[in-house]
């Protein structure tokens, strides 16, 4: 058994910390940060109220569709008729409510409940003060990235935060993302404590020990998905973010990463590095999966150096 101690972390102080205990309104979140993808929530909705639309042309005109199907003989008595009816309306209906509450959920976890858990993820950091530099892996349009400014800010700190995106071309995106990124920091006034950069979060482009902090808010579980999210190659992808993100960490540095589905996967992984004090939390359903939050301390002798770190994940860990 490793140094470092498996536990479920169950902070009071975390779970305490809830956007409405910030003195931050919901629909000022949204104004800033907007929603990525917001297609698939669209998406989602107008299923959803298609699907209720026919299930209330069902309730509504039970009888002549019940009359229709046994006139067509479709079913061969009006028991039979009514019963089909009856479920195929129960299942549009349940369909509608699923679909809702999936379009509900996915708009909350992008934006809500990513504020929520990036509070506590500055909230796992013990003293802001000393810290220098901070990288946050996989910034997209700045939440967490905004948070640990603003934590930055408040403790009067002359630190400096790094927001790191995949990097993709201008054509590829019609726009370049740090400058959204900087926009959202500009409107929360920590502007000067932001920097962002494109990048490849398997091969940082940070020299090692460099951070005092690093973070990342649903970001991990992304990389690889081009090889299928279950398959070793995506899972050694992963690991490989994980390595280079322990590598940048200074030698009694915090990493504490929000992730969706593979969080014992990090905790194992981070326990053969040889990462002190992991912590897993509690699960919270963000997109419809189960979330954790992963943190962990690189030690202050850290022997495994930078080529043991970037080894590829060994397949035959995994399950």
């Amino acid at each position: 058994m490793p140094a470092a101690e498996f536990g479920k972390q169950r902070d009071g102080q975390l779970i305490e910390t809830e956007m409405g205990k910030t003195g931050r309104d919901w629909t000022q979140i949204y104004a800033i940060y907007g929603v990525d993808d917001w297609q698939t929530p669209l998406f989602l909705l107008i299923n959803a109220v298609g699907f209720a639309a026919l299930s209330v042309v069902f309730l509504l005109y039970f009888e002549p569709i019940c009359v229709l199907l046994q006139r067509q003989h479709f079913f061969p008595g009006p028991a039979a008729a009514r019963f089909a009816a009856g479920f195929t309306g129960s299942v549009t209906a349940l369909s509608a409510v699923c679909l809702l509450f999936a379009a509900a959920n996915f708009l909350y976890s992008a934006v809500g409940l990513h504020w929520e858990m990036s509070q506590r993820i500055v909230s796992s950091v013990p003293d802001w003060s000393s810290v220098r530099h901070a990288l946050d892996l996989g910034c997209g349009r700045g939440i967490l990235l905004n948070a640990v400014a603003l934590q930055l800010k408040k403790s009067g700190s002359s630190g400096h935060v790094v927001g790191l995106s995949p990097a993709r071309s201008e054509a590829q995106t019609g726009v370049l993302i740090p400058n959204h990124t900087l926009r959202t920091a500009g409107l929360e006034g920590v502007q000067e404590y932001v920097t962002c950069r494109p990048g490849d979060p398997r091969t940082l482009p940070f020299s090692d020990s460099y951070f005092d902090v690093v973070v990342s808010a649903a970001f991990v579980h992304k990389v690889g998905k081009e090889f299928g999210q279950k398959t070793a190659a995506a899972a050694a992808e992963r690991m490989r973010v994980l390595g280079e993100l322990v590598r940048v960490l200074k030698p009694g540095g915090v990493g504490v990463v929000w992730d969706l589905v593979h969080a014992e996967e990090y905790v194992q992984r981070l326990s053969e590095l040889k990462m002190d004090e992991i912590r897993l939390s509690e699960g919270v359903t963000a997109f419809m999966v189960t979330s954790h939050i992963v943190s962990f301390r690189k030690p202050p002798q850290h022997f495994v150096g930078s080529a043991e770190v970037r080894l590829e994940w060994r397949f035959n860990n995994l399950s």
